[in-house]
């Protein structure tokens, strides 16, 4: 058993400089997986987990809530393209491979103990600081999942679950407008900003705010019925007041 869980994401954050943030986190996902691979291959390892991300890649079309057989975005904005094409390259790369069983998990946005939203993270300095606004409506769906139930699903992958790909993510994917200002309140912080899309294009660059009004929620009903995994915090509504500081 090999599990690939190698990131690189401490204090990654700039939406105008995504590619060159994940950089690191892009190598582990193509050079580092053809390397584990390899050395599986060699040593006769029955199963491969390799760690993926479920949300912003989806195509920014259709219903709010995709599924794993809903396409990947064509068109990602300038400064995510480098990493979305890291991501196709893992996905691919396990879906393809045979001489053992390969198993690409989707984690959600990570919120808990030692994640940006958790103690001394870095989206949760910022809601405290008043510097996480919602841009226009905040129509962008996103999906989350507290570390503890990543960490619980991944074990459940160990044993359970055909190859292939699976949303790891709660039970409640939400538009921005609904969960940020739940998050203030949980951490009993003022409410966000609101600012328009032209304010936000000239903050965080057209690719922040298609993050922060454009993007799809994920559905976590194959893990559920696959790896027969149910997450303890099925919404962030239970998890920002139950986990955060």
């Amino acid at each position: 058993m090999i599990i690939h869980q190698l990131t690189a994401l401490s204090g990654v954050g700039n939406f105008r400089k995504f590619d060159q943030e994940f950089a690191l986190t892009n190598r582990f996902r193509t050079e580092v997986t053809d390397t584990l691979l390899a050395a599986a291959r060699t040593i006769g390892t029955r199963r491969f987990i390799a760690q993926s991300y479920c949300g912003w890649p989806y195509a920014k079309k259709g219903g709010p809530v995709k599924t794993e057989e809903d396409p990947l975005d064509p068109t990602p904005p300038e400064s995510f393209a480098r990493t979305l094409a890291a991501i196709r390259y893992l996905e691919g790369t396990v879906s393809k491979t045979t001489f053992l069983e390969a198993i690409a998990l989707r984690y959600g946005m990570f919120y808990g103990p030692g994640t940006s939203i958790g103690k001394g993270g870095a989206i949760l300095k910022m809601t405290r600081k008043r510097r996480f606004p919602i841009v226009g409506g905040g129509g962008g769906v996103w999906s989350f999942i507290h570390i503890l139930d990543a960490a619980r699903a991944t074990v459940a992958a160990i044993s359970r679950g055909a190859p292939g790909i699976y949303n790891i993510v709660d039970d409640d994917p939400a538009k921005v407008a609904t969960w940020l200002p739940a998050l203030a309140k949980a951490i009993e912080a003022k409410p966000p900003y609101r600012i328009p899309h032209w304010l936000g294009e000239l903050t965080i660059g057209k690719a922040g705010v298609s993050i922060m009004t454009q993007i799809r929620g994920c559905s976590n009903a194959k893990a559920k019925r696959e790896l027969n995994w149910t997450p303890i915090y099925p919404s962030w509504r239970i998890g920002f007041v139950d986990s955060l500081d």
